[in-house]
């Protein structure tokens, strides 16, 4: 029986490439937004991205990835950057090529360090995530450290230099120059109890209105109180100072509590979250979190109010035949500082994924603005193939 040659570093280095994977992610939406005061603008964009990952070698792995959003001819404000549809309601998709993530890690002792432009996604996208909603993805230039190496322990540290934001680097704020820290410990007891630690420390040279210290915890689980139910909740606080350049020296606090009851095919939950405010000031900020995720989906407290945002929302969601999900969303705001109304939204998302890649959604956001803020309705609809 013959022996296998022994392969020498180019042959490893071609397993690499042999071995690596390739990502292909299409998007084409449309996205209707009509806001009170202004014209209605018709985004139809269409957003390739397209990326390769080695596999492993010696530890180390590298992966880029690059993406481009192009308009298909739909009059609309692209996050602001047109002058010509200054007038329009502002959809935040303009039209971008850029390399969304290129990066190399080191990976050994169940831990991982990554240098270079990456997504970071941190517990539920609340004070970090990559905003993947957007055509445009955001994402971090910089360094990060995770590790499982401690049983049941999670220990993250990231240092960011840059911020690539959805808005595009010809945007003036589609960066951040950046010199922040982002520390997350998380501790797994039990399904029941997921405890949760983090310091936030963000710098930012050109928007600096955003640098803050963040400290907060959180207590998230879930239980099965029998076979058909599932119950999950949450409950974090965190304070949140001035810090770096910001110009204003300010203190606030952030609360979160929020349920939710699963029993196939229905889901309902309940949740309340504030964003203080130092009497009226200024209001708890969080520029790097996926926003859209949260306070509505019309997207109209992307800055927290100077007066802060109190938001009571329910929801309730059922698996239709065919395995479609519809789900509703109700939020009613006011202030954090002076009890003051900031009106309701309506919120319904409904999905189908056709087999292995494809999947179609349909959106709708409806505000009803009180004290000062305006009506606004947003519509989508939307294909995706992913490999």
């Amino acid at each position: 029986m013959a022996e296998e040659p022994v392969k020498g570093v180019d042959d490893h280095l071609l397993d690499t490439f042999k071995n690596g994977k390739f990502n292909l992610n299409v998007r084409l939406r449309w996205e209707h937004a009509d806001q009170e005061g202004l014209d209605a603008s018709d985004a139809v964009t269409v957003r390739p991205r397209f990326g390769f990952t080695t596999a492993p070698l010696y530890g180390f792995q590298g992966m880029i990835e690059g993406e481009n959003v192009t308009s298909l001819g739909a009059p609309y404000n692209p996050a602001g950057l047109d002058p010509n549809e200054a007038g329009r309601t502002v959809i935040a998709d303009p039209e971008t090529t850029e390399i969304n993530q290129a990066w190399l890690s080191y990976s050994r002792w169940d831990s991982m360090v990554r240098g270079g432009r990456q997504r970071i996604v941190l517990d539920d996208h609340r004070f970090v995530g990559d905003v993947d909603w957007r055509q445009n993805q955001q994402t971090y230039d910089g360094a990060v450290f995770s590790s499982e190496f401690i049983k049941r322990t999670t220990v993250f540290y990231a240092y960011l230099d840059r911020v690539d934001k959805v808005s595009g680097s010809a945007h003036p704020l589609g960066r951040f120059e950046s010199d922040s820290h982002l520390v997350d410990l998380s501790y797994n007891a039990c399904d029941a109890a997921h405890l949760g630690a983090y310091a936030y420390l963000l710098d930012f040279d050109n928007a600096p209105a955003n640098s803050s210290h963040t400290f907060g915890g959180r207590l998230t689980g879930k239980w099965k109180p029998h076979e058909d139910w599932a119950l999950s909740y949450r409950g974090e606080f965190a304070w949140q100072t001035g810090a770096g350049n910001n110009p204003v020296d300010y203190s606030a606090p952030f609360y979160r509590v929020d349920v939710q009851a699963n029993r196939n095919p229905i889901l309902f939950g309940v949740g309340y979250e504030t964003l203080g405010s130092d009497s009226g000031r200024f209001g708890f900020q969080t520029p790097l979190a996926t926003l859209h995720k949260f306070n509505g989906w019309a997207d109209m407290f992307l800055v927290t109010p100077t007066a802060g945002l109190r938001d009571l929302n329910g929801r309730i969601g059922v698996t239709l035949p065919y395995a479609t999900p519809l789900q509703f969303v109700y939020h009613h705001f006011w202030s954090d500082n002076g009890d003051m109304d900031f009106g309701q939204e309506y919120d319904a998302v409904i999905s189908h994924k056709f087999g292995k890649y494809f999947t179609t959604l349909a959106k709708v956001a409806w505000y009803e603005g009180e004290s000062g803020y305006p009506d606004k309705l947003v519509f989508w609809l939307e294909a995706d193939f992913k490999y």
